[in-house]
């Protein structure tokens, strides 16, 4: 018995359907409930009906449907699973492109950035050129004497090559891309005939100058697009150029979303008796942080100024904090009258109790001494066949 029966109800079959009877109803459903011929039902209908089809369909999917419902579908109870596109499953049954898809798209040129946390802060205006694919202007996007290209070979004359893959049993996903052959064109042309400044590419490389605006608060990763500024191809809707920004390392700052983060390096009297630093912001102006005599920093602690982090991008009036790390330079040593001093004005706690037969030990810095790897363990162990020995810490 069934768990739920609502993919059942969807494509009108009961849960003892035969996979036949799944996808003859599937079929008659998805051509009287395609967007094309119900403009009006924004395409809900039809999805439902794909979505329904595809569980069912896979004896997998169905055996995960039919115990544990939606749910166990959603919670992964058969692994990671994301319904198809529902134009691909309905392109498989009915021989082609579901619907009117336009011109063929050039591919979107990505081009990194690198930015300073300054022109993040501020923002920026940069000058770019950029490389791309122009028509030929000696035969005009042509490629040679008119009347000399005949179609393509490796993708029959339609630009594109088509590449199947299946996603569920008798269900085929359909995806196109460019041929590589004739670059999208549908055309091929002798090498004989051939233009000479483009050597039958149609297209020639050019420099585009582009004014790349960086505005105020924009992420690392974030991209800034050009719409149609792509190769331009005969035949083929130019793509954009794309600009990745590649937000760098600063020397004073680090950026944690609309928060700064600076390192304060200060001495053990600042921490305890009051101190007064100057930072110097992203745009140049100076902020001077000061505590008052006996407000003590303890190392590592944090403070915030409110409002001068990163602006938020497309909101540059609304700032994120400037937190400050305090970090507490200690001496490496003090001189016994130093040590006297210290004793009478800071609280110090009384000795623990040691027994007569405690052991002394020397303090080391930790990267004078590294430990054992583990070959050296090994040998040690061999040598010794009633165990490891004890080892002591100098006596006194």
């Amino acid at each position: 018995m069934v768990k739920e029966t609502r993919y059942y109800d969807i494509l009108g079959v009961s849960p003892t359907a035969t996979l036949s009877e799944i996808r003859k109803s599937y079929k008659k459903l998805a051509l009287k409930y395609h967007p094309d011929k119900n403009s009006n039902d924004n395409g809900e209908k039809f999805k439902e009906i794909s979505q329904a089809f595809e569980v069912l369909s896979d004896p997998k999917k169905r055996d995960i449907y039919d115990q544990g419902g939606e749910q166990a579908l959603k919670e992964g109870g058969g692994g990671d699973f994301n319904f198809h596109n529902p134009f691909d499953i309905f392109d498989m049954f009915f021989g082609g492109v579901s619907r009117s898809r336009g011109p063929t798209r050039g591919r979107d040129t990505v081009h990194p950035l690198a930015v300073t946390l300054e022109e993040l802060y501020n923002g920026s205006t940069r000058k770019l050129y950029v490389t791309r694919s122009v028509m030929c202007p000696k035969c005009g996007g042509v490629g040679g004497r008119p009347g000399c290209a005949r179609p393509c070979e490796t993708c029959n004359g339609t630009g594109v090559k088509v590449r199947l893959r299946q996603i569920a049993p008798g269900v085929v996903q359909q995806s196109q891309t460019i041929c590589d052959e004739c670059n999208g064109s549908k055309e091929f042309i002798a090498p004989k005939d051939r233009c000479s400044n483009c050597s039958g590419n149609k297209v020639v490389r050019e420099k585009k100058l582009l004014s790349v605006e960086i505005d105020k608060g924009m992420m690392d990763n974030q991209t800034i697009r050009f719409a149609g500024e792509g190769d331009r191809v005969p035949g083929i809707e130019p793509g954009d150029i794309i600009f990745s920004l590649d937000e760098q390392p600063h020397d004073r700052f680090q950026r944690r979303k609309m928060d700064l983060i600076y390192t304060m390096f200060i001495t053990v009297g600042e921490a305890l008796a009051g101190f007064r630093h100057v930072i110097k912001t992203l745009d140049d102006r100076q902020l001077v942080v000061e505590t008052k005599p006996g407000e003590i920093i303890k190392p590592n602690e944090l403070r915030c100024i409110p409002n001068e982090g990163m602006p938020r991008y497309k909101n540059p009036f609304e700032r994120g904090r400037l937190i400050i790390k305090f970090f507490v330079n200690f001496p490496d040593s003090l001189s016994q009258d130093k040590v006297e001093a210290l004793r009478k004005i800071l609280p110090f706690s009384p000795h623990d109790e040691i027994d007569p037969d405690a052991e002394y030990c020397e303090l080391h810095p930790i990267e004078e001494y590294s430990s054992p790897t583990n070959d050296h363990q090994e040998a040690y162990m061999e040598e010794d066949t009633d165990g490891p020995q004890r080892v002591h810490c100098g006596t006194v």
